[in-house]
Formats: structure tokens, C-alpha cells, sequence
């Protein structure tokens, strides 16, 4: 009993100082009216009676029920930006009650899926009819998940003496894609599907076959007979037949995720490079897999289609450099995986011998082995390029994202 009794005291709101010097300054003025009485105390007590209620009145501001909406202005369809890009955001606000508010001060937060916090503050005046909009923007967002936290209201009386405090749970969320650019072409990958395909001029024009594998949406050029006139019918938009293409040697992008390989700038360089491949090979109905060894193991099969695009950006989204194992222990273990005759692009910062070895030892496998050079020291450049291509085996050295669409051969 005497344990129960301890808690619920302690449960208990204390009250500040602020308002006990409030209450001891209205006893001190009733205490001054009734026992000294006169014209000077009864205006005293009567404007600190005022004063009290309004003090009061404060707790029923309607802070604590303030109604708000959160809008995101310049996302994607499906809450989606590409990293680098800033977040345009609005919260409207609405106070009920009638207790005056001088101002509001507001706080929102948006946290990053690693635990990383963005606060954003601002002091907003409502109008007439206790509304408030806010407008802000972002800095320039790195590639990731975030989601909003809780936004906070706190307002205070005219005089500054009490605080009243309301929240909003407002729960949104953004993913935040890696940085891409567009490729026209990939020289080296182009030679290669001509050495096993003869009969293909380009990868941009791989021959179909005449076996219907879905239906795409029409695009401007599409001949006549794509046209399939059912779905067009049924959807009320132009349809056309997708084909299936003739078989092409399997191709896979490894993605070194070892930490010790990397600092934060260069990793991110990685998967956006790894994340720009992948969208060259959509574009142009390749199917590219992906391997992926850190924290967790990841490998997608070389799949056409959106769906496997989309899985390989989720995973992209959220990819670090977590990995405890190198690149070379990653690929020993997943070789068994690999259909030999395979275009394999390993992106990586790593080089020299032990890279070396690596690229030998995967033509030894009858793999066709490129390597994507995250470049650290400028100075090594040419004598790696040149050493590979010694040993018949393509490189591309990039320091920048804008340098890979050249580096790849296009124009």
C-alpha cells in the first residue's frame, strides 16, 4: 500500500516555479483587497485576476488537438527521388479553440533508415482563423529510406511565462534512389554479343522471336501489327505485343561490398554506377543479374523485365559497404552460380595483383571478366588499364559519375 501511494505521488504533474509565482502573486493581491481594502487594491486584484484566468485559460489553448496535413511537392509516382534531389514539403496546420496565440513554434524531423536525423524549425503566426502554413525544402538527399517522425507544436502566452505543447503524427515516408546516368552505349559489351551472336549487329536490336512473351505499353514508332488490339481494347490505351528475344550469353554485375575497401563518396560512386548499368540494360531489354555479399547476401538471376528492375533499386536503395569478406572469397563462393561464357563487370576500388588473379582465374572459368575501376589514385591509372589489356581483359577507371557514359564508349 505504502509502495502504490509512493508511485502515484510521484505520478503526479509537478508545477514549475513560474506557477507558483503566479498563484503566490494572486494570493498576495486577494490577501492585500480583502484585509487592506480600497480603490488601488480592488484594480490590482482585479487585474491579476484577469490576467490568472487568461494564464489558465492557457491549458485549453487547443494546441494539444492541433489538426495538420503534410504534403510532399515534388516526389515521383510511389514517394520516390533520386539522390542529390531536395524534398519541396508543406504543412498546413490547424488550431481549434480561441485562446490568442501570438505565434507557434514548429519542429519536424525526418530521419534516415541508419538512424541519421534531419530537424527542420520554423516559427509560423496563425491567421484569424488559427490556421498556419509552412513551406520548406531539404538539403540535397542521400540515397536511402527515410521516414517522418512526429511534428511538434509548442506555442507560448503573451508574456513568455508558460509553454503549451502539442504533436502531429503525420507518418510519411521517401525512398531516396541512387544517382543514375544515361549510357548510349557499352562498347565492350556490344563486341561480345557480336562474338557469340553473329547474327546481331547491335544488343539494341536483339532478334526476336515469334513466341508472344506479355504485352508493353505502345511506344511512338511501334509498327501496325505490334498493335495488340484486345488489351488496347480493354485498356483504353495503345498496346503492343512484347516478344520474346533470342537466348544471350548470361551477364551479372558484382558489386564489391567489402569495407575496407571503400570510403563513403567512393561507395556511393559504386552503386551508382552499378545502378546506371542496370538502367542501360532495361532500356535496351538486356537482362543483367547482380552479385551482392555484405551484411546480407544477395544475388538476382538475369531476369528481363520491370519487376527485376525494380528489385535490383530497392536493394540499391538501402546497399552498404558492410561486407567482412573480399571480393575474390565473394565470387569463390558464388562461382558455382555463374553459367560459364558469362559477361561478368566486377565494380570495385580495388586493384593490382590480387585483382589480377581474379580476372585470370575467372577466363580460367570461362567467364568474360571486365573491370569497373572505382579510382582512387589517378597516378595508377593508365599502368592498370594498360596491364589488363595485356592480359585481354577490359577496364574503365572513373572518378566520376559523368566520366562512366564516356569511359563505356558512348558519345
Amino acid at each position: 500500500m505504502r509502495t502504490s501511494f509512493a508511485h502515484k505521488l510521484a505520478e503526479r504533474p509537478r508545477f514549475s516555479r513560474k506557477f507558483w509565482a503566479v498563484l503566490l502573486t494572486f494570493l498576495g493581491c486577494l490577501g492585500f483587497f480583502l484585509f487592506q481594502g480600497g480603490k488601488l487594491a480592488f484594480m490590482l486584484f482585479v487585474i491579476i485576476s484577469i490576467l490568472s484566468i487568461y494564464l489558465l485559460l492557457g491549458q485549453w489553448s487547443g494546441i494539444k488537438r492541433t489538426q495538420g496535413v503534410r504534403t510532399l511537392n515534388n516526389i515521383e509516382f510511389g514517394s520516390t527521388l533520386e539522390a542529390g534531389s531536395s524534398l519541396a514539403v508543406t504543412i498546413q496546420l490547424q488550431i481549434p479553440g480561441f485562446w490568442p496565440m501570438p505565434y507557434i513554434f514548429v519542429k519536424d524531423r525526418l530521419y534516415h533508415k541508419s538512424g541519421r536525423e534531419l530537424t527542420f524549425e520554423v516559427t509560423v503566426v496563425p491567421d484569424w482563423r488559427r490556421r498556419a502554413e509552412w513551406e520548406f525544402k531539404t538539403p540535397a538527399m542521400r540515397r536511402g529510406h527515410y521516414f517522418f517522425g512526429r511534428t511538434e507544436c509548442v506555442t507560448e502566452d503573451i508574456f513568455g511565462l508558460f509553454e503549451h505543447k502539442g504533436t502531429l503524427e503525420l507518418p510519411q515516408s521517401v525512398s531516396v534512389l541512387p544517382l543514375t546516368v544515361p549510357i548510349r552505349e557499352w562498347q565492350q559489351f556490344h563486341h561480345m554479343m557480336k562474338g557469340t551472336n553473329h547474327h546481331s549487329s547491335t544488343t539494341q536490336a536483339v532478334r526476336e522471336t515469334t513466341q508472344i512473351n506479355g504485352v508493353r505499353e505502345y511506344i511512338y514508332g511501334d509498327r501496325i501489327s505490334r498493335i495488340h488490339w484486345n488489351a488496347t481494347a480493354k485498356t483504353g490505351t495503345w498496346k503492343s505485343k512484347e516478344f520474346e528475344r533470342e537466348s544471350l550469353p548470361k551477364s551479372y554485375l558484382v558489386l564489391d561490398r567489402s569495407a575496407k575497401a571503400y570510403t563513403d563518396d567512393e561507395f556511393e560512386l559504386a552503386v551508382s554506377a552499378a545502378a546506371s548499368l542496370f538502367q542501360y540494360g532495361s532500356h535496351r531489354g538486356l537482362s543483367f543479374g547482380m552479385v551482392s555479399s555484405g551484411a546480407d547476401d544477395v544475388f538476382f538471376e538475369p531476369r528481363p523485365g520491370q519487376s527485376q528492375q525494380n528489385a535490383v533499386q530497392q536493394h540499391l536503395i538501402d546497399v552498404e559497404a558492410d561486407g567482412f569478406y573480399s571480393i575474390r572469397q565473394v565470387l569463390r563462393e558464388k562461382i558455382q552460380h555463374l553459367v560459364p561464357g558469362s559477361f561478368i563487370t566486377l565494380i570495385s576500388p580495388v586493384f593490382g595483383e590480387s585483382m589480377l588473379q581474379l580476372l585470370l582465374w575467372l577466363k580460367q572459368q570461362q567467364m568474360n571478366p571486365c573491370h569497373l575501376w572505382i579510382l582512387q589514385d589517378a597516378s595508377s591509372k593508365e599502368s592498370w588499364i594498360k596491364q589488363l589489356q595485356s592480359r585481354g581483359i577490359t577496364g574503365y577507371a572513373i572518378q566520376s559519375l559523368s566520366e562512366l557514359p564516356a569511359q563505356l564508349g558512348g558519345r
